[in-house]
């Protein structure tokens, strides 16, 4: 499993129309906020400010097509213009499962890249992927 300290981080919270928006500061736009939202927006800043992963690499609910069904990536990480890493964010009341495991798989058939990265939030797991051998990780990889 992978440690995670999220950085405390105030954000822009609003509320319109008896909704609850969060302003996503990559994507420079208002977005509902929805308990997997809340993860998807905390690990962004994780990403970016403990980790130090470029933010203009950071590719967010990103589009692809498996077989003829579009789906997207959560956050997909760029390095040397290739995808790197794919994430997979759960809200917090979902366990990572196998299925979980699954999907963020098919995805890197769509966008073949290292490292696969599934978290809920309170749990991380990594994988790598190199010469054909699927592996856990236990640290983060430096960008």
């Amino acid at each position: 499993m992978l440690s995670v300290q999220y950085p405390e981080i105030v954000f822009n919270i609003k509320n319109d129309k008896g909704k609850e928006f969060i302003f996503d500061k990559v994507r420079r736009k208002w977005l509902v906020l929805t308990p997997e939202e809340w993860v998807r927006q905390n690990f962004l800043q994780y990403l970016i400010m403990v980790l130090q992963y470029p933010s203009s690499l950071l590719a967010i609910e990103k589009s692809i097509t498996i077989n003829t069904l579009k789906k997207r990536c959560d956050i997909v990480v760029y390095k040397n213009q290739n995808p790197w890493m794919i994430i997979e964010c759960k809200e917090v009341n979902v366990s990572l499962t196998q299925k979980t495991l699954q999907q963020i798989l098919q995805y890197n058939i769509a966008i073949p890249a290292e490292y696969l990265i599934i978290t809920n939030g309170a749990e991380t797991r990594g994988f790598s992927i190199a010469n054909k051998q699927f592996n856990e990780i236990e640290t983060w990889p430096v960008y």
